[in-house]
Order: structure tokens, then sequence, then C-alpha cells
């Protein structure tokens, strides 16, 4: 069943006019601007804020089949190191291209994108290129020595935090006798002793036992 065409909206920052381009091959329009990041650019751990700035540098080519997109996008990043769970905020460019073909193309839409008219929408490109550049598994630096796995304390702030060896509590039990009175056991004068009473030294009649 195919889905209702939604209209783009003309108020979107990321929606571009291209009407400037008059389906003229070869015309020429560049794109300088800052819009707003929309809602879910990004993935579980990191991401670009919804509402934070995105600053755009394009160049919009009329092609025979539609309108060539290239150029860059510069985001902010915001999210949390796996190790330590720190907060990571940092930039990231990343290049854009894409064809646009025009309504009336035979391209399918796995094939290319398609104008709405003489409208563009940046949106679905830009996800996609953010997204394939963002790390799966972000550190707050290269290094980071993440949390302690006793108490959480974090590493990187007390590279020589630690902790007594807990006791095996197989032992448990031998700890009061830590520091108290031992038997000796002289095995040498046992063992000299079971051999002056064996049958080769007979015990004569009188010695004392």
């Amino acid at each position: 069943m195919n889905l209702p065409h939604r209209a783009l909206d003309r108020r979107s920052g990321l929606v571009l006019d291209t009407h400037e381009l008059e389906r003229r091959p070869g015309a020429l329009k560049t794109v300088r601007t800052t819009v707003e990041a929309p809602e879910d650019l990004g993935i579980a751990v990191i991401g670009v804020p919804a509402g934070s700035p995105i600053e755009l540098d394009l160049r919009l080519e009329s092609v025979v089949e539609g309108v060539l997109a290239t150029g860059t996008a510069t985001v902010t990043l915001s999210g949390e190191c796996v190790r330590c769970l720190g907060s990571i905020v940092d930039r990231l460019d990343v290049d854009v291209q894409e064809l646009f073909v025009y309504p009336d193309s035979e391209a399918t839409e796995d094939e290319a994108s398609r104008l709405d008219g003489d409208l563009i929408d940046l949106g679905p490109l830009l996800r996609d290129s953010v997204v394939v550049e963002l790390p799966f598994r972000p550190l707050c630096m290269p290094d980071c020595a993440g949390l302690c796995p006793e108490c959480g304390a974090n590493l990187n702030d007390h590279p020589e935090h630690s902790h007594e060896r807990a006791l095996d509590p197989r032992w448990a039990a031998l700890r009061p006798l830590e520091g108290g009175d031992r038997q000796t056991y002289d095995v040498a004068s046992k063992s000299q002793n079971r051999e002056m009473r064996s049958p080769a030294y007979p015990v004569r009649r009188g010695e004392e036992r």
C-alpha cells in the first residue's frame, strides 16, 4: 500500500529551494547557512542535540537528471563516554553528496532521492551522513581509564586509587589465629623418638619410658 505523500515544510532550514536553477544543466547555486538540528540525529550513546546549530556549506548544481548537492555539514556532538560515563562534547565535519532527480524521473527511491517540485529535503541525507561517522563506543579520550569496578570511582581523576585485597572466605575462619600462640612441631625429634622405640632399639628393663 502506498503511503500518502507528505508535503515538505518550506520553513525547515533543511528544505532548500532550487527554483533559481530552472533546470538549466550547469547552473550553480551556493548555500552557506546555519540551521537547527532535527530530532533523532544520532545513536543511543552520542548524537547531535535537537535544535543545536548545523553549519551548511553546499553547492547545488543543475544536471540533466536533476540537482546534485555536494558540500559539508558541521555539527556539534553530545554524548557519554562508555568507560567513565563522563560527558563528551565535540564537533564533527561530514561530507554530503546526493543526486535529487526530477519528479518525472524513472529512477526509483532506492537509486536516488527525488525533488518535490523545486524543493529538496536534506534531512535524510544529513542523517545518513552523520550517523555513519559516529563512534559506536565513544570515549572521552583514547586512554580513558574508566571506573573502579568495586566502588565506581573515576580512575582518570584518581589514578592511584586502589582497594585492599579481599580475603578469600575459605580462609576467613583462620583469621583469629593470626598473631596468637603457635605450637611448634619438631619433625626431627619426633622421628628420632620413634626410631629409638622401634624393634631395632629394644627398651631395656628398668628404662624410663
